[in-house]
C-alpha cells in the first residue's frame, strides 16, 4: 500500500485578491545581496567579498494578520465566551486531538455563490458518498471558491455554511471543519444583501456564531480539495501556537492510502 499526501494549503502571497482591503498580507523580501551587507554588520572586519559568491542569508519581512493564508480559526475569533459562560479557546489552547483524523469531502461546488448551506444539503451529500459522520470526523467543503482562489471575485465566490448546518455537523462530535472559501459563512457581499431587506443581524456570521454553542474550529482558504476522495483519507492541520490568538497559519494535509 502506498500513500499520497496532498497539500490543502495556498501559497501565502502579496499583491493577490486573496483578502478584503486592510487584510492584505505584505511580504518584504531581503535577497543573499542585502543578507551579506547585513551579515558583514554583525561581524566587525567581515568584507562582502569574504562570504561565498558574496552572498549572505536571504529572509522574508512579513505584515499579515492571524487569519492571512491558509489558516485555523479558534472559538475565541468569534467570541470571547461560550453560552455557558466559560473563556472560548484561543488557538494556542486547542486540544491537538482535534487537529487530526479521518477526513470527509462535502463536494458543494453545484450550489450558487452565496447560498446558505443547510442540515438537509449536508444529509443529501453524506448519502450521496455514502458516509455517516462520527465524532472526530474532519468535514471538508469544496465550493466554488477554490478555483477561483487569487482572482478578484475570489471573496464573493462560494457558498457558506449556516448555524443550522454548523450545529448540524458539531453535534455529532464534528470539531474541525474547513472550506476552500475565504470563510466558513457565505460570502459577505450576499449576507449584506439579504440584511438590508430586513435587518435580521441573526444572519450575520451565523456559522461562526454558532461555535459559542459548540466550540469547534474552522479552516479557511483551503486548496486542491477537487483532488480528494469523498473519504477515506486522514487529515492533518496543527496551527501555529499564537500566543492568545484568534487564529493560526496552518498547512494542513491529506493523506490518502492507494
Amino acid at each position: 500500500m502506498t500513500k499520497r499526501i496532498v497539500d490543502l494549503s495556498v501559497t501565502l502571497e502579496s499583491g493577490i485578491a486573496s483578502d478584503p482591503p486592510g487584510f492584505l498580507p505584505h511580504l518584504d523580501y531581503i535577497d543573499h545581496n542585502a543578507g551579506a551587507s547585513q551579515m558583514a554588520e554583525m561581524f566587525p572586519g567581515l568584507n562582502v567579498d569574504d562570504l561565498p559568491g558574496r552572498e549572505g542569508w536571504a529572509v522574508e519581512f512579513v505584515r499579515m494578520s492571524t487569519h492571512s493564508g491558509t489558516h485555523m480559526d479558534a472559538p475565541y475569533h468569534y467570541r470571547s465566551q461560550t453560552d455557558e459562560g466559560q473563556p472560548a479557546a484561543t488557538i494556542d489552547e486547542i486540544p491537538l486531538e482535534w487537529c487530526f483524523g479521518p477526513g470527509v469531502k462535502l463536494d458543494l461546488r453545484h450550489l450558487p455563490d452565496g447560498h446558505v448551506v443547510g442540515p438537509d444539503e449536508i444529509d443529501a451529500e453524506l448519502l450521496r458518498i455514502g458516509h455517516e459522520l462520527a465524532p472526530g470526523d474532519i468535514v471538508l467543503v469544496n465550493t466554488s471558491a477554490g478555483a477561483r482562489y487569487g482572482q478578484e471575485d475570489y471573496l464573493d465566490r462560494g457558498c457558506g455554511m449556516g448555524r443550522a448546518a454548523t450545529l448540524h455537523l458539531t453535534r455529532r462530535g464534528v470539531r474541525l471543519v474547513g472550506t476552500d472559501a475565504w470563510s466558513w459563512d457565505a460570502p459577505f457581499s450576499f449576507t449584506r444583501s439579504r440584511f438590508e431587506l430586513d435587518y435580521d443581524p441573526s444572519i450575520i456570521w451565523e456559522g461562526h456564531f454558532a461555535g459559542s454553542e459548540i466550540p469547534y474550529c474552522q479552516i479557511e482558504k483551503l486548496a486542491n480539495l477537487e483532488q480528494l476522495p469523498d473519504h477515506g483519507f486522514e487529515v492533518i492541520s496543527l496551527p501555529v501556537k499564537v500566543h492568545e490568538g484568534s487564529g493560526g497559519w496552518s498547512r494542513p494535509v491529506a493523506i490518502i492510502k492507494d
